[in-house]
């Protein structure tokens, strides 16, 4: 992980940082309104395992019934497209943001710069949430009792890896901006 973190440091540049911001910005812009409402029109529902923090198998299944045989298909065609370009283009954000600020807020052997290894971890927390939701979908309506609760745990991680990562990006410009300051 230090490796990684230390190379992601060396290999940031301001300008990778931006445009992997432009990219986030844009996807946030114009796919994902596009994707919403085609999920939702999919499936009669604007409720979903991916937009949820915390869910039971229970509730699973609720929304497998709910979203009836087009709408599970749907939904899985969504996370085999979609939602695999969707944490990528994320994570490039994030860890390009982390990568960049926090080597300028903070000395090659900080912590703090190990902060750029979360966001591609809530990336993997994404993609195994992905397989085990649609899993479920796909088998309904014979039951995946492991996988399906399983699926809200791995959605719970995945959220506080990205939402921490967004957190951990406030952090980095407040202490970029200081180390900045003090530099003066």
């Amino acid at each position: 992980m230090w490796r990684l973190a230390e190379w992601l440091a060396v290999k940031t540049t301001g300008r990778l940082a931006l445009g992997a911001l432009v990219l986030f910005v844009l996807f946030v812009a114009l796919v994902l309104p596009r994707q919403a409402g085609e999920a939702e029109q999919a499936s009669g529902s604007s409720a979903s395992p991916d937009t949820s923090l915390v869910y039971t198998a229970e509730q699973l299944y609720a929304w497998a019934e709910a979203y009836g045989a087009a709408g599970r298909a749907a939904y899985v065609r969504a996370r085999l497209t979609f939602d695999v370009v969707w944490p990528l283009v994320y994570t490039l954000f994030l860890t390009t943001a982390l990568s960049w600020l926090m080597a300028r807020a903070f000395a090659a052997g900080s912590r703090w710069r190990l902060t750029a290894v979360v966001p591609l971890l809530g990336m993997v927390f994404d993609f195994l949430e992905n397989g085990a939701t649609s899993l479920v979908m796909v088998r309904y309506p014979a039951e995946t009792p492991v996988v399906a609760q399983m699926a809200g745990v791995l959605t719970l991680v995945k959220w506080l890896l990205v939402g921490g990562s967004f957190g951990l990006l406030l952090v980095g410009i407040v202490a970029a901006i200081r180390r900045r300051g003090q530099g003066r």
